[in-house]
């Protein structure tokens, strides 16, 4: 189990949603999915993950 309060890679963030890293990576193109870049890797946190999802739900039932 991947820890909630560590920095998530992208297979990580793939499994946690339950989609493909060529999504992940799209999320982070177009709909500006939080990540942060350090060298050639994307990083992310499972709260702001979180966050993300929870407020792309909210824009959906508008």
């Amino acid at each position: 189990m991947i820890s909630d309060n560590c920095w998530w890679t992208v297979d990580d963030a793939s499994r946690y949603l339950q989609v493909s890293k060529d999504t992940i990576y799209r999320w982070i193109e177009k709909k500006n999915m939080p990540a942060k870049r350090v060298g050639k890797k994307w990083l992310f946190k499972k709260e702001e993950i979180d966050i993300w999802i929870d407020a792309s739900d909210k824009e959906g039932a508008r």
